[in-house]
C-alpha cells in the first residue's frame, strides 16, 4: 500500500516559489556583497585616506572633529574629545563624521559608476557581434534576416531558420 503524500501548505510552495526565482537570489547576493564592498571602502577611507589628509593639516583626525554647539550639563568644555564632549550631553556638530561618511559614499558612487560602466560597453559589443545578415540558402549571397526573397538569386527565403 502506498502511503498517502503530504501536500505542502499553498502559502509555503508560493514562498519557496518567491525565493527560489533567480532575481530574489540575485538581489540577496547583491545586497550581501554591497554590505562587504561598504564595509572594505569604509576601512579605505578612515584607515588609509583619511590619516595622511589629517596628518597633512596638521595632525588633525577627522573623526574628532566636532563644533560644540552647547555645553553638556555633565562637564564644562573644552572637551579632549568627541566621545567626552557626547558623554557630557553637550549638542555638537560631528562634521569630521560626515566628511567621511561623504568620501566614502563618493568612492561607492566612483566604483558602482565604473562598474556599470564596463558592463554597458561588455553588452554593447555583445549586441554589436549579433549577425544582422545570413547566407541564402541557393547561392550564398549575404540577405538580411529579415528579407523574404534574395536579392542576389530571387530565390523565396521566407521559411529559412
Amino acid at each position: 500500500m502506498e502511503a498517502p503524500r503530504v501536500r505542502k501548505v499553498k502559502f509555503v510552495e508560493e514562498f519557496q516559489a518567491f525565493v527560489l526565482r533567480g532575481n530574489v537570489l540575485d538581489l540577496a547576493v547583491g545586497i550581501i556583497i554591497g554590505a562587504a564592498f561598504g564595509a572594505v571602502i569604509g576601512s579605505l577611507v578612515n584607515d588609509v585616506i583619511m590619516p595622511p589628509i589629517g596628518l597633512a593639516l596638521g595632525g588633525a583626525d577627522f573623526q574628532q572633529s566636532y563644533l560644540l554647539l552647547k555645553p553638556g550639563a555633565g562637564a564644562a568644555p573644552p572637551y579632549a574629545s568627541l566621545d567626552e564632549a557626547k558623554a557630557a550631553g553637550a549638542v555638537t556638530l560631528r562634521y569630521g563624521l560626515f566628511i567621511n561618511t561623504l568620501l566614502t559614499f563618493v568612492i561607492v558612487a566612483l566604483a558602482v559608476f565604473l562598474l556599470v560602466r564596463v558592463v554597458g560597453k561588455m553588452k554593447r559589443k555583445e549586441a554589436a557581434a549579433l549577425p544582422t545578415e545570413a547566407p541564402c540558402p541557393l547561392c550564398l549571397m549575404a540577405v538580411p534576416l529579415g528579407a523574404k526573397r534574395c536579392g542576389h538569386c530571387a530565390s523565396d527565403i521566407a521559411g529559412r531558420v
